[in-house]
């Protein structure tokens, strides 16, 4: 079993396209409840749509160094990432990079990371976890067949296509739930 995790606004501080890895900022909490998730038994995967690749601000490399600020920050609270998987594309006018101007399943709500990362990971998409703070993240886990839970930030209600399994306010508080599930 797995928690699929969006990374923006959900485990880091959501500062826009982040492109220096000093920008990286772990949102209050986080750190604690991703190490009850996996001490839980929960394989720890993050799932994020990251169109700025393709929109020219910042290149893969970039987004590789970032994302391992991100790792570093977690280990300082022992708190494991198994799986680091993104989305690079998008489809439109504001794709300034061709080989990354095409729609595709990875980006969600499209549910093609998860289920790239069930395969490569071994991971029951069935007794997995969606946790973020958009409506897209819901439909990305939903289709996947996954439970989702919506973290809604300053009790604002997102309008969405499927209903959230659960809505909290914080990572830490979809922790507890969980932990209180198992």
């Amino acid at each position: 079993k797995a928690v699929f995790l969006d990374r923006d606004g959900t485990i880091i501080e959501d500062r826009g396209y982040i492109r220096d890895p000093s920008d990286v900022a772990l949102l209050p909490g986080a750190g604690d409840a991703i190490r009850r998730l996996a001490d839980a038994g929960h394989l720890i995967v993050v799932v994020s749509n990251q169109s700025g690749v393709a929109r020219g601000i910042f290149d893969q490399a970039t987004l590789d160094v970032v994302h391992k600020r991100m790792e570093e920050l977690l280990r300082e609270h022992h708190a494991p990432l198994h799986g680091v998987y993104y989305c690079p594309f998008l489809d439109g006018p504001e794709a300034v990079v061709e080989d990354f101007r095409k729609k595709s399943d990875m980006r969600k709500p499209e549910p093609g990371m998860l289920r790239k990362a069930a395969t490569e990971l071994d991971i029951d998409l069935t007794r997995s976890w969606m946790i973020g703070d958009s409506p897209t993240d819901v439909e990305a886990g939903a289709t996947a067949g996954c439970g989702t839970i919506l973290i809604q930030k300053n009790g604002v209600v997102s309008p969405s296509r499927v209903a959230p399994t659960h809505r909290v306010t914080s990572l830490s508080e979809a922790a507890e739930l969980l932990e209180s599930n198992t």
